[in-house]
């Protein structure tokens, strides 16, 4: 795997929409968050990932809004309780004093959308990389991606620019780089 990081520059509009998803996205996290840590405190059950995957779509009927942000990326966010959740257990497995619960997300303390598979809701078309729900956006190749691209994730910086990150499958440079012309070896 390589991961491939570029300079993106959407329009203010895009911007918008971009900060809104990121926005949902939190609201999703908090919610995930919550409903784990009551019906764990409540009934004593834990959710798993899948648990928490099923509520999304009782979460659109209630939050209309959530519409607006693509579904895979909801689901990275339920994956992300998930692996924060892990983190935790973990920590206290091992026993370390200061575990850390996992925390819900303030205001603008989320800042980053993924896209866990390539071409099903991002996808690059020539030096526009093409968002579900937000539209085409300008992208700065500086270096061509080499293999097949996995993810795509769009992050916000703490100085408000904004940078795509592109995980590929790569072929291994032994194997780009062999000679042709070398003879196969053969066993009898």
């Amino acid at each position: 795997m390589k991961t491939y990081k570029y300079r993106i520059y959407p329009s203010k509009a895009q911007e918008t929409q971009l900060n809104r998803q990121l926005e949902l996205c939190r609201w999703a996290y908090n919610k995930t968050l919550e409903t784990c840590k009551n019906s764990y405190e409540q009934d004593g059950i834990s959710l798993s990932y899948y648990d928490t995957k099923k509520m999304l779509p009782l979460w659109k009927i209630d939050k209309p809004d959530l519409k607006q942000a693509h579904s895979m990326v909801l689901q990275d966010v339920t994956m992300r309780v998930e692996l924060a959740f892990q983190a935790f257990f973990r920590r206290v497995k091992a026993g370390e004093e200061e575990a850390g619960y996992p925390r819900f997300k303030g205001y603008g303390r989320y800042d980053s959308l993924c896209y866990p598979q390539y071409g099903n809701g991002a996808r690059l078309d020539g030096d526009m990389l093409i968002l579900s729900k937000v539209g085409s956006i300008k992208v700065k190749l500086h270096r061509e991606l080499c293999g097949k691209a996995k993810t795509v994730c769009i992050r916000r910086s703490s100085g408000n620019k904004w940078y795509a990150t592109i995980s590929c499958d790569c072929v291994s440079e032994t194997a780009q780089w062999a000679p042709a012309d070398e003879p196969k070896a053969i066993g009898v």
